[in-house]
């Protein structure tokens, strides 16, 4: 029973185009599709280097420097396009100064797709690569 479960989550990954996190819960990859969802875009390069660090990171599935990354992200503001809980998972993008983890974030969709916000959730803009 137990192979039979594994061999579902490694076709549910593979189909994914996710990784399991440390905690089991599949991760975005960086071969996934992305979805277009209507917000402003920026492209990769575009970022703060502390995010385009951070993509580097997700991209290879870790290690995160705070305990909050990867964490399931609610979506509560309704600003990202409405999916299942679960879908989103969410990323500190480090802020020069800062005696905390900032305002800035990345928040990465199950299906490759990729969102920066500077303002803690106020607004987000697409991340093109």
């Amino acid at each position: 029973m137990l192979v039979i479960a594994l061999m579902a989550l490694v076709g549910y990954c593979a189909r994914t185009a996710m990784a399991p996190s440390g905690d089991g819960a599949p991760v975005p990859s960086a071969a996934a599709g992305t979805p277009v969802s209507g917000l402003p875009t920026v492209p990769l390069r575009g970022l703060p280097k502390e995010a385009v660090a951070t993509v580097a990171l997700i991209d290879k599935n870790g290690p995160y420097p705070y305990d909050k990354d990867g964490t399931v992200f609610g979506n509560l503001e309704g600003v990202l396009p409405k999916q299942p809980r679960g879908y989103y998972r969410e990323f500190t993008v480090p802020t020069p100064g800062s005696r905390d983890r900032g305002a800035r974030r990345l928040v990465a969709g199950r299906d490759g797709d990729l969102y920066y916000t500077d303002d803690h959730y106020e607004s987000f803009r697409q991340v093109l690569r």
